[in-house]
């Protein structure tokens, strides 16, 4: 009789000892991270039928706190080989790692490279390995912007800007071939402010002088072996022996978990129709929380009204969820339609109406529109590296006439009313229509100006119209003439969004839950007879970018252009359609820094 108690006993002994593994945290950094968990579909790429997500931020932030806080957890493995981490990303799991080394545990990176990105993340970390012949190209920052506007001649097609601001530089892009003297000058001292930082983040992990990082960067070539030897890197071993030594090190008894408090991501397997059937019917089904948590939205990419609508949409749904106690908006957008911009800073007003607590937390970068929208948060955290400001307006649209013409298409206008044809992408403005325009820009850049006055009261540092004007800021500088409160991340604003909202476990949640975008096609559409908070857009148009994208398909300039080139025509092209429904921006300078 007492058998079937001895066993349940030495059964519930080993589940507690098996509880009580150490683990070793193993995480994969070689895919893009994205904010929203959604994957961006190319212009050039066909349907993506994979069911799987991405990573977010949101995703590893939270994985390598919790990382931090279980004693279970004795060592975080990171492979970094191909990183797919931007500049902003790569400081906040900089901070997370030494977080946890600050908790007395291992953090062990490999790497085949060694650039910019590598030797941060590399610097936190107490076992940087190196492949013995890794490729070593850490020699500073190489920023490179494209000019379109020859490329633009040849298809037809003009780009017809007009600037509110003197550093007001987007649009120079479609209608220069290099920069405006107001443009490279802030360029200069915001790749200044990044390098400085890359410096001393470098320095300060590897205990090494300043002076010391830059030497080595200067050299602009060294060898695995000179990267060890002069201190940027721990130990040179191929990925076997690396795993091997890890192993050893915790023993066959460890778990190493690939998965460590991450979410699953591989979504519903599909073997036939009743799956996909299956997935109709569960696709829109959404859990209600029981507690108390912190709600975070990101916006991510161009604003436009097509763009900015769902975020819109949440913020307003959380606003009605009593359990919704803070909201973190995740801002990483250069900006876009000065309309959609104010539509989302009135659905952030709304939210604080409720007397809840907003914060920003803005990633690679927050800048004009993206700065817009942010304006009104109670705190607002960037990284260093995060690229902010562009307090200005730019007036733009693309003529299209010419690569009509060259595609055989004509066309015949009739008009009422002077101005009725100024969105007209067949022609440029006239005088006329630039005036008018001109003062509707500069409404909108009061407006904007007003947002920011009245939504950092006393925290900016000195007037405002000297640092506005379009001009670009790190997060770093926008520290100092206070138009960001903080130098943090995701996981600062998160925590700071649960104290202001007292909440004692920090529970926070990504709203809308990230789904791949094959589960997105089963999405259900919004009812706007039953949605009072549905947003009004105007009647979609043609893509404006087709007449481009054709030309381009049949002249075959796309296959000779390198993969940064394709990308840069494939985000013009993205942004022709996004905008043809109006002609005042917000948008900050088309700047690509690779960490």
């Amino acid at each position: 009789m007492r058998a079937l108690p001895l066993l349940a006993a030495s059964v519930l002994a080993a589940s507690a000892a098996d509880d009580k593994k150490p683990i070793v945290a193993v995480y994969d950094l070689n895919d893009p991270v994205t904010e929203s968990g959604k994957a961006a579909p190319s212009l050039f790429g066909g349907f993506d039928m994979d069911a799987s997500r991405p990573l977010t931020t949101f995703d590893i932030t939270r994985s390598l706190e919790k990382a931090a806080a279980d004693p279970q957890v004795k060592a975080v493995v990171l492979d970094v080989a191909g990183s797919g981490l931007g500049l902003d990303q790569i400081q906040e799991v900089r901070r997370r790692l030494l977080a946890i080394r600050t908790a007395g545990k291992d953090v062990w990176i490999y790497s085949e490279s060694l650039g910019n990105g590598t030797a941060i993340l590399g610097s936190a970390a107490n076992h940087f390995t190196l492949l013995p012949e890794a490729d070593c190209e850490f020699s500073g920052i190489h920023a490179e912007s494209m000019y379109f506007k020859g490329l633009l001649d040849k298809v037809g097609v003009q780009a017809d800007v007009i600037h509110i601001g003197d550093f007001k530089s987007f649009g120079e892009n479609y209608y220069r071939t290099g920069p405006s003297e107001p443009a490279q000058q802030q360029e200069e001292k915001l790749i200044d402010s990044i390098y400085n930082t890359i410096v001393k983040d470098v320095a300060a992990g590897r205990k090494l002088p300043e002076a010391k990082v830059k030497e080595l960067i200067d050299r602009g070539e060294l060898t695995a072996a000179e990267a060890k030897q002069e201190g940027l890197a721990d130990d040179l071993l191929y990925r076997t022996t690396f795993n091997a030594k890890i192993r050893e090190t915790y023993g066959a008894d460890a778990e190493y978990k690939h998965d460590y408090q991450l979410p699953e991501r591989d979504g519903p397997e599909i073997t036939g129709m009743m799956d996909i059937i299956k997935l109709m019917f569960s696709a829109d089904k959404k859990s209600k929380s029981r507690k108390d948590y912190v709600a975070v939205v990101a916006l991510d990419g161009d604003i436009s009204d097509e763009s900015i609508a769902p975020v819109r949409e949440e913020i307003l749904k959380l606003r009605k969820d009593e359990k919704a106690k803070a909201l973190v908006l995740r801002v990483n957008s250069p900006g876009g339609s000065a309309l959609a911009s104010e539509v989302l800073w009135e659905a952030t007003s709304q939210w604080k109406s409720s007397g809840r607590p907003f914060i920003v937390s803005m990633g690679g970068v927050a800048a004009s529109g993206g700065y817009y929208v942010s304006s009104g948060a109670d705190r607002i955290f960037a990284e260093s590296g995060t690229i902010t400001g562009s307090i200005g307006v730019v007036g733009m649209k693309f003529v299209v006439g010419g690569a009509m013409e060259k595609l055989g298409i004509t066309s015949h206008v009739t008009q009422r009313g002077k101005n009725a044809g100024a969105m007209s992408m067949t022609h440029a403005f006239t005088p006329e229509e630039s005036d008018l325009i001109r003062k509707s820009m500069t409404r909108v850049y009061g407006t904007f100006k007003q947002r920011v006055i009245d939504g950092r009261k006393d925290r900016l540092k000195g007037d405002l119209e000297p640092l506005a004007g379009g001009r670009v800021y790190s997060g770093e500088k926008a520290l100092e003439i206070g138009l960001v409160d903080e130098i943090g991340g995701l996981a600062e604003a998160i925590d700071y969004a649960a104290k202001q909202a007292k909440l004692e476990t920090g529970e926070a949640k990504l709203v809308p839950e990230p789904k791949s975008a094959f589960e997105g096609i089963f999405a259900k559409k919004h009812d706007k007879d039953k949605d009072d908070d549905e947003l009004v857009r105007a009647a979609s148009a043609p893509a404006p970018s087709a007449q481009l994208r054709q030309n381009l398909m049949q002249s075959g300039l796309l296959s000779t252009l390198p993969a940064p080139a394709r990308a840069g025509v494939d985000r013009l092209m993205s942004r022709m359609d996004a905008f043809q429904h109006t002609e005042v921006l917000l948008l900050g300078p088309d700047l690509k820094v690779a960490p």
